[in-house]
């Protein structure tokens, strides 16, 4: 009984970080995106490994960041410059890990797509 009740406390944080933001669900409508041209191009297993393992990091991420902007928004005031500082440095942890998402889905399909119109 407890891994189900442990699977329903994950699933109520997935859901919180879903509604909370948006940013979740644009990273999670990147990677259906993803997954769709991963099907109609059909990539690599290690291209397929990639792009699940990067795509998971962000989202990972996503829900550090969130769980630390809510931490902090508890224990300190939002005029604590502290504050602004780490919330600052989650959201550049987050936008590391899209860059290079963006980067691998770019090194996966660039050559894919530049091979349809040439």
């Amino acid at each position: 009984m407890r891994f189900f009740e442990s699977l329903r406390h994950a699933s109520r944080g997935i859901i919180s970080v879903f509604r909370a933001g948006q940013n979740f669900m644009l990273q999670i409508t990147v990677g259906l995106v993803l997954i769709f041209m991963g099907i109609f191009f059909r990539v690599s297993i290690i291209e397929w490994l990639s792009l699940i393992l990067i795509a998971t990091l962000v989202l990972i991420l996503e829900m550090i960041n969130t769980a630390v902007e809510k931490i902090l928004d508890v224990v300190k005031p939002r005029l604590d410059e502290r504050v602004g500082l780490i919330k600052d440095i989650m959201a550049g942890a987050v936008l590391i890990s899209s860059l290079s998402a963006l980067i691998i889905g770019f090194l996966v399909f660039a050559p894919r797509i530049l091979a349809i119109f040439y």
